[in-house]
């Protein structure tokens, strides 16, 4: 699920960032790319690209069901599943470029890209995973002593750089137990992470 998440990311901007540089010549290269798996000890961010990195990820624990061990689905049947896991993603684009204003503009694009569509969904990105039914994305802005802490842990070098938070990538239980259909005082439906009774 987090691949998919970040691959998604990944291509939305790049189509965005071709789009938003009229005038320029057409590159054989992705405007923003993932570490290379061969480089990625010390970290050596790709010149003339923005990279995609994974920075840490958070359990959300604010939105959970009453009862997260049992739903009910549209046909009355009780199901027993384990809470569903609700993910943050902390994602760096880091800007390495010749001219610093390269980079610096394509950041610009980013945020520009991301204020315009903070919420990523069907109707505003066709492209979603299926199974992913919403993104939403926030910039965050560290301390320069955390921002410190996160480029030495890194081992490399300040770059022009933006940290966002993507929320919340939704893991269900894919292990549901049967418990039977529901008696007594009828129980209001749980509502899933894709809008849907289950």
């Amino acid at each position: 699920m987090i691949d998919k998440v970040l691959v998604f990311i990944r291509d939305i901007l790049n189509v965005h960032l071709t789009a938003a540089a009229p005038g320029m010549p057409p590159s054989a290269e992705d405007a923003v790319v993932f570490l290379d798996g061969d480089k990625s000890d010390p970290i050596s961010f790709q010149l003339n690209a923005v990279t995609a990195l994974l920075i840490s990820v958070e359990q959300e624990h604010v939105l959970r069901a009453a009862n997260p061990w049992q739903r009910v689905a549209a046909d009355g049947m009780a199901y027993q599943v384990r809470p569903d896991l609700r993910l943050n993603l902390n994602v760096m684009f880091v800007a390495r470029f010749k001219q610093y204003q390269q980079a610096l503009a394509q950041l610009s694009r980013i945020m520009t890209f991301f204020q315009s569509n903070p919420i990523l969904d069907p109707r505003t990105a066709p492209l979603l995973p299926q199974d992913i039914q919403q993104l939403s994305l926030d910039l965050l802005t560290l301390p320069l002593a955390e921002q410190n802490d996160v480029w030495n842990a890194l081992r490399a070098a300040f770059q022009p750089s933006l940290l966002y938070r993507v929320r919340t990538i939704v893991i269900p239980d894919s292990q549901a137990l049967v418990v039977g259909p529901v008696t007594g005082e009828p129980q209001r439906d749980m509502i899933d992470a894709s809008g849907s009774a289950f």
